[in-house]
Formats: structure tokens, sequence, C-alpha cells
């Protein structure tokens, strides 16, 4: 069996903010979004509340969690890591299939 961490050149970043953190940020932002005028503003009051350095960084939560729960439209979260996954495994595939085409190829002369 490969060890997929010693074959992937990718290595996946380490999150900035524990899960907790996004979990609360995402219900503060959807129980208080209609006491301020734009999501803007309401990312901007959370993101100082809990030390997040960046209100698009809860906007981006948010978003990805409309997306999954099918409220906007995009690519959910279990299918992004399905693309990573088959787009690791095809990576890895064609260097074998290289691998396995040099030996032909050295075998046969």
């Amino acid at each position: 069996m490969v060890d997929e961490a010693a074959v992937s050149p990718q290595k996946k970043k380490p999150n900035k903010y524990p899960d907790a953190i996004k979990e609360q940020a995402i219900d503060m932002f959807l129980g208080s979004r209609t006491e301020f005028k734009t999501r803007k503003e309401c990312a901007k009051h959370i993101a100082s509340l809990l030390g997040v350095g960046c209100p698009n960084t809860v906007l981006g939560w948010v978003r990805q969690r409309e997306v999954d729960d099918g409220v906007r439209g995009g690519v959910s979260t279990t299918e992004l890591e399905e693309i990573r996954r088959l787009k690791r495994e095809n990576a890895e595939l064609k260097r074998a299939n290289g691998i396995l085409k040099a030996a032909s190829s050295f075998f046969a002369a």
C-alpha cells in the first residue's frame, strides 16, 4: 500500500481557526443577520467579537454553509473533498503509468 502523505506533493494547509470557532461564527451570523443592514456589516461585527482577522473569512464560512445546505448554488464541501481525492488518485496513476511506460521501453530494447 502506498502512503498518500509521501506520494502527494501537495500538503493540506492547516486551518487557522478551529472548527468550533467557524461553527460559532456561522451560528452567530445566521442568528443576528436581521440586525444589520448588510451581510458585510454583520460579518464584520462577528469577526471582531470572535477575533477572526477578516470579515470576508466569516462570509466565506457562511457562503460554504449555504452551499452545503442547498440554499446557494456551488460545490459542496463533500464534493470538494471527493474532487481533491480523485485528483490525488489521478496524479498517482499518471506517475505509475509513466513508470510502466519507461520500464516497457527499457525491456523492449
